[in-house]
């Protein structure tokens, strides 16, 4: 496990990811995407049917997120992350498709992590209830798809210092069960 912290830029590359390993802290700048649920169905379904999506999902990362409305002078609302379980069903494509990061809170599925280690991604997890320290990261949003899902259309977010933590990496490693592990009282 990684306790180094380092600044990354998107798109990632398969040489970035590959250096980022469990525990390891990073401050992305550039470019994020957000996606629910709603957006996710949406955008698998897109993939099904051959269609392009609203975004190049090659290199890119998606932020579980439906941020609130912003206040006046402000780019966002809060934007704290969702609970990634629900996109592991539409997550393999997205990755399939050529997204090489995730950013959420929680665990996401073994299916998941397999397709981390076939895509060389990585998942990252972003700290839940920070929604508002989270936002001061974002520098610009906005609205690129899917407008009537309100919160939970797909927004084109530029960021800078986005603070996260790689939780499952393209190795197989998953800081969820690893740091359950090494702390277990026997």
């Amino acid at each position: 496990m990684s306790n180094g912290k380092r600044t990354i830029e998107t798109p990632l590359t398969d040489e970035l990811v590959r250096e980022l390993t469990i525990g390891t802290e990073v401050l992305i700048r550039g470019t994020i995407y957000t996606g629910r649920d709603s957006a996710h169905k949406r955008m698998t379904e897109s993939l099904a049917k051959g269609e392009e999506l609203p975004f190049d999902p090659k290199g890119q990362i998606i932020y579980f997120a439906g941020p609130t409305p912003p206040k006046p002078g402000k780019v966002i609302g809060s934007a704290g992350p969702t609970t990634s379980y629900r996109m592991n069903k539409y997550a393999p494509d997205m990755l399939d498709a050529g997204l090489k990061g995730m950013i959420g809170k929680g665990e996401m599925s073994p299916e998941v992590a397999g397709k981390l280690k076939e895509h060389t991604a990585v998942y990252f997890l972003a700290i839940g209830g920070a929604g508002a320290l989270i936002s001061k990261s974002i520098q610009a949003a906005e609205v690129i798809a899917y407008e009537d899902l309100g919160p939970e259309a797909v927004r084109k977010l530029t960021v800078s210092e986005f603070p996260a933590i790689v939780v499952m990496d393209c190795f197989g490693g998953n800081l969820f069960r690893e740091g359950v592990e090494k702390y277990k009282i026997a």
